[in-house]
């Protein structure tokens, strides 16, 4: 998603605006007191497993869902989301 397409038109210099994306990987809902014994090591269980779809947002708007992966070659080990579904945005952000 961070490559500019082509064919996107130049809506007045705002297609090449940055924004932030945030990606979900999933909700926790521990009790204060649990969060409170945290350190490190501990573990945090997440409401998914590792094979459910990730969900990337643009402040608190769902844009797409897709699947987390590992770089290869000059870039191993940074993790990157390849996009399964893409929200219509034809309305606009």
């Amino acid at each position: 998603m961070a490559d500019a397409d082509s064919s996107t038109p130049d809506q007045g210099g705002l297609a090449r605006v940055p924004i932030e994306i945030s990606v979900s990987v999933g909700r926790a809902r521990p009790q204060v007191r649990e969060v409170l014994r945290m350190g490190p090591d501990s573990v945090l269980t997440l409401d998914r497993s590792v094979e459910d779809p990730v969900e990337l947002y643009v402040g608190d708007r769902l844009i797409a869902r897709g699947e987390l992966e590992e770089l290869e070659g000059d870039r191993a080990g940074q993790l990157a989301v390849r996009l399964t579904e893409v929200v219509d945005l034809s309305g606009g952000l």
